[in-house]
């Protein structure tokens, strides 16, 4: 049996600060939401992945917002998970950069305040840009990131909201290293392992992991419940 939700959001269009017109995916629940979740996506695009995630949140009784990242250098991507995706999917991210990706996310957080305290949730390209979300942006309660492979660079920068930070322990792509390094730099983040590799909450690929992501999901909504209420 597939346990998936089933999908109930719709595409919307955001506006950057910079006047860039971006789709997003929008799920809400039934009834008033108990706050907002912006998903970040991996370099896969907007995808069915992402948006079941998005529906999985609404499900719990959030208002999911999930931003096209891709959209400043082409418009509905969706792409599979494989080799060839990789490559194209780090061109994409290449050719946009980090600091109009953050105005982007920036619109989505906006958009997902309509439910309440606002939660940034991302994945692998995602996760690095939930952190710089906690460190750049406003109108955040908390940020989670799961495996953000690229956030070392940027591990000097100051949060300003509570963050989380979920790894695999099996993850050839994130060196026990660079998590030092991260927890260096903010001392305050909360950082937990799981037995996983690299992509375990995603249930469209072979190393989703399935005791892990609902580990990870039950500490990422404590954690959104403990600082939407602080």
């Amino acid at each position: 049996m597939d346990n998936r939700p089933q999908a109930k959001g719709a595409f919307v269009d955001l506006v950057a600060g910079d006047g860039h017109t971006l789709c997003a995916y929008r799920s809400a629940p039934d009834g008033t939401p108990r706050g907002g979740i912006v998903v970040l996506h991996e370099i896969f695009g907007l995808n069915a992945h992402i948006r079941e995630v998005c529906d999985s949140y609404a499900a719990l009784g959030f208002l999911a917002v999930a931003p096209a990242l891709f959209d400043r250098v082409e418009r509905g991507v969706e792409l599979e998970y494989g080799p060839a995706s990789v490559d194209r999917g780090r061109e994409l991210r290449a050719a946009i950069g980090w600091d109009a990706s953050v105005r982007d996310v920036q619109a989505a957080i906006n958009a997902a305040a309509e439910g309440g305290a606002v939660c940034v949730v991302g994945y692998c390209w995602g996760g690095t840009l939930a952190f710089l979300a906690a460190t750049r942006l406003t109108g955040l309660a908390c940020a989670v990131s799961y495996y953000g492979g690229q956030t070392t660079p940027f591990a000097a920068e100051r949060i300003r909201v509570p963050v989380l930070m979920h790894f695999g322990e099996l993850d050839p792509r994130i060196p026990a290293s660079d998590i030092r390094e991260q927890a260096r730099g903010n001392p305050d983040i909360e950082i937990h392992m799981y037995p996983a590799d690299h992509g375990f909450n995603c249930d469209h690929r072979k190393e989703w992991q399935r005791a892990s992501a609902e580990l990870a999901l039950a500490r990422t909504l404590a954690f959104f419940d403990r600082t939407r209420k602080a």
